[in-house]
């Protein structure tokens, strides 16, 4: 007990290690939704706009957008330090990966004897170690080995991962025949490790990784023309998760992401049992199970062309509390606003939904966060509900929504009357 107090004493509020800012993301979560619900029952709402529904709405809001923020930016200090310590463990995996592999040769030696392939296995594992330490150093603060494998939007990108491991096991598996040819003596065993490289053999192979390197660049270039030309809805995460590979920007489940990884996983799987069964060659694929693949891509590719939507405005009412007559929108009323794709996915965060904006006219109208227990009632995906400010002229006036990604709706016009 006296050592974890001393441990807890050597923090202090600038520290900076993971330990105290999942700390801090904890606290700030929990004082977030002990806020929000005290809002929700009713309660902490001071008596100067008490008395006023659109005032104390308003404070209510803005208060909660600022413990949002609050959160956001904890969260964000969790995730960079996260990445970090992530950096320095992956490399240790790495190398214990080389040390289990050693101890394996070791164990397998004992009745048959040391060779030269179990030294050119054991030798090509710790220069691939020693590339992969290099490279997770050079981007030690961006994730060390995670770094190539995160996209613009700081998830894991399915693309990506999937190359990676195919490069990473073409690479080892390059790596053993070569260091073979380099120790071994012209005759048969030299013919034979040549053979081993020979094209028509590798060829199924080096399709399957030029395929899913292709896939990757094409994705990356769909998704960028896509967010430019505003038909996409893009938000960056805290950090990358080890779910990003099989779900969307919501974090439900992708069936195009999850059948490319099962896919690729299954076959790479085949590949690295045939490369421990015949080392002194490359993975000899079954032109089939390269089709597999290809066609597991091409749905993936697919589905990156048809996701993603602009927000659409259906229809703007006014918004009637139950009591009131029926009548003309005027400055003040409170005004729904129904359509589609106002909450894109990984938009649903307090700090995200505090970022919506209506358009009135001339005036940018924030929309209010309403909350009950356990999350809001406002903005949603479908109908958002703000207020029409005094300084919107009577008329016909647009409306238009722009999302927490940036992006406009299509504008619809409506009548306020004076």
């Amino acid at each position: 007990m006296a050592v974890q107090e001393m441990s807890r004493g050597t923090h202090t509020t600038a520290c900076a290690c993971e330990e105290c800012a999942r700390e801090g993301h904890r606290r700030a979560v929990a004082a977030f939704l002990e806020k929000r619900d005290e809002f929700a029952a009713g309660q902490g709402v001071p008596a100067a706009v008490a008395h006023s529904h659109g005032a104390s709405r308003q404070w209510v809001s803005d208060e909660l957008a600022l413990s949002a923020r609050n959160v956001a930016d904890r969260g964000r200090e969790a995730g960079n330090t996260w990445l970090y310590v992530f950096s320095r463990r992956a490399v240790l995996a790495v190398w214990i990966a080389a040390g289990v592999l050693l101890l394996v040769q070791v164990a397998a030696a004992l009745g048959t004897g040391w060779s030269t392939a179990r030294t050119a296995g054991l030798l090509a594992a710790l220069l691939l170690a020693g590339l992969l330490t290099l490279a997770a150093r050079a981007q030690s603060l961006r994730g060390g080995l995670l770094a190539p494998l995160v996209g613009e939007d700081n998830r894991l990108s399915t693309s990506k991962a999937v190359p990676s491991a195919w490069v990473v096991l073409t690479a080892f598996a390059t790596l053993l025949p070569a260091l073979r040819l380099a120790a071994s003596a012209p005759g048969p065993e030299r013919q034979a490790l040549y053979a081993g490289l020979a094209l028509d053999r590798a060829l199924p192979l080096l399709s399957v990784v030029v395929l899913t390197s292709g896939v990757a660049v094409l994705v990356r270039r769909v998704v960028s023309v896509r967010i430019m030309s505003q038909r996409l809805q893009k938000l960056p995460a805290d950090r990358p998760r080890g779910a990003d590979l099989l779900t969307d920007d919501a974090g439900r489940g992708s069936f195009p992401d999850a059948q490319y990884v099962l896919v690729s996983t299954a076959v790479l799987a085949y590949a690295a049992a045939s490369l421990a069964r015949f080392p002194d060659r490359l993975p000899q694929l079954p032109w089939a199970l390269a089709l597999l693949v290809a066609l597991s891509a091409a749905v993936y590719l697919a589905a990156k062309y048809a996701e993603g939507s602009r927000p659409l405005v259906l229809s703007v009412v006014r918004r009637r509390e139950p009591g009131d007559l029926d009548a003309a929108v005027r400055p003040g009323d409170d005004i729904e606003i129904r359509g589609v794709g106002f909450v894109p996915p990984g938009a649903q965060t307090p700090e995200m939904l505090a970022r919506l904006v209506v358009r009135i006219g001339a005036v940018h109208v924030h929309v209010p966060l309403v909350p009950v227990p356990g999350g809001f009632t406002n903005p949603s995906d479908a109908v958002l509900t703000v207020p029409v400010p005094a300084e919107v002229e009577p008329g016909r006036t647009e409306i238009q929504v722009v999302t927490a990604a940036g992006v406009e709706s299509n504008r619809c016009t409506i009548d306020v009357a004076e």
